[in-house]
């Protein structure tokens, strides 16, 4: 998952996170099976953050059967048992070849949708 807009602009945020559930190997991603997208318009908070992950992965069509992984800068590098506490079935940081190429999808994503709302 990424979440795109953390910045303000003219006056005012529009944050949109996007979850991209794939299934994967070691070093790419083998199928993309949803994607979720959710957004807010408040202050990029740790605790608003989390919330609009937490929806953009409720927003997928089934839920993840692993991980919801994301960079660590996504949650201001806090870590990611205090992270976890609000996905399931678990969260942990960027550790694979294809986790990475999946949340780098999840950035297109969440970057294209922001751009169409804006």
């Amino acid at each position: 998952m990424d979440i795109s807009g953390r910045h303000e602009e003219n006056g005012e945020y529009l944050m949109v996170a996007a979850a991209v559930h794939a299934r994967i190997d070691p070093t790419r991603i083998r199928t993309v099976e949803g994607m979720g997208f959710a957004l807010a318009r408040e202050g990029p908070t740790l605790d608003a953050t989390i919330a609009l992950a937490v929806d953009a992965v409720g927003d997928l069509p089934k839920p993840p059967d692993g991980p919801v992984v994301a960079e660590d800068g996504e949650f201001y590098e806090e870590p990611a048992d205090r992270v976890g506490l609000s996905f399931r079935p678990e969260f942990k940081y960027v550790e694979s070849i294809g986790e990475r190429e999946t949340v780098q999808a999840a950035h297109h994503a969440a970057y294209a949708a922001r751009d169409l709302l804006l």
